[in-house]
């Protein structure tokens, strides 16, 4: 047996439904182990489907025919559960939909975690604590429902399920966790420093050029013509008398 100090982790999320419609199955599962997918179930084909390269290599396990057969019992008491909840003040009709997250954690061949999170038409209820045997309610409608279960002591049967068969199939799974490569990163490309800007850039620099500078020689000549309106022109007069004080010529006039 390999022997892992990591912490993995093996995730069920389970979607049982008290009836269902044709091609629609009512009870659904998908397992990971960390966040490599491994299969996928449901109760019209009674099969686990391999998904990933880790379900591929567990596919042929003993563990794989076990979790089938142990896939199919827990869907039928999941579906007698709920089928049997009453929810307190529910605006909801029909049916209800019962979605469970179950979850549990091995840390050097030891289990450190186990819990079942279940939401009721998509709300969250209850919060099951199984190395614990803990209780929450997430939600004031599914206090009956946690003090109906706790009488029909499905809290032991939760308790098995987490750590018993779960840490199994974990442990099963880990065998071949480290057979599975990681998928390749794939480089970042770097540009060259030397490049030259492609043809699209030039012809728009070009084009910038052309457009702008008649724009800068209006506004140039803009400023030149208000310049010259502002500077005082002379009388000429007194650009006669600059004139012949200039020009000794004149000065005899």
């Amino acid at each position: 047996m390999v022997r892992y100090k990591d912490t993995h982790s093996l995730c069920l999320d389970l979607t049982v439904k008290s009836q269902s419609g044709p091609g629609h199955p009512w009870y659904e599962v998908q397992a990971s182990v960390g966040k490599k997918p491994v299969f996928q179930y449901d109760s019209d084909s009674s099969k686990m489907k391999p998904l990933g390269l880790l379900g591929a290599k567990v596919n042929a396990t003993n563990a794989w025919t076990e979790l089938t057969q142990t896939l199919g019992e827990v869907g039928q008491e999941l579906r007698m559960i709920v089928s049997d909840i009453k929810l307190e003040n529910s605006v909801t009709s029909g049916p209800p939909t019962l979605h469970i997250q179950l979850s549990c954690q091995c840390e050097a061949e030891r289990g450190t975690a186990a819990s079942w999170h279940f939401n009721i038409n998509g709300q969250p209820a209850l919060l099951f604590d199984a190395m614990n045997m803990t209780w929450t309610v997430t939600s004031p409608g599914t206090r009956g429902v946690k003090e109906e279960w706790e009488n029909k002591g499905l809290a032991d049967y939760f308790r098995r399920i987490s750590m018993g068969d779960c840490r199994h199939w974990l442990r099963e799974f880990l065998e071949h966790w480290e057979k599975v490569p990681e998928p390749p990163v794939p480089p970042k490309k770097v540009p060259d420093a030397d490049q030259s800007l492609p043809m699209p850039s030039i012809a728009c620099i070009i084009l910038g050029v052309i457009v702008i500078s008649p724009v800068i020689i209006v506004i140039c000549c803009s400023i030149s013509r208000k310049l010259a309106q502002r500077s005082p022109k002379k009388p000429k007069e007194a650009l006669y008398q600059e004139a012949r004080l200039s020009s000794p010529a004149l000065l005899s006039i």
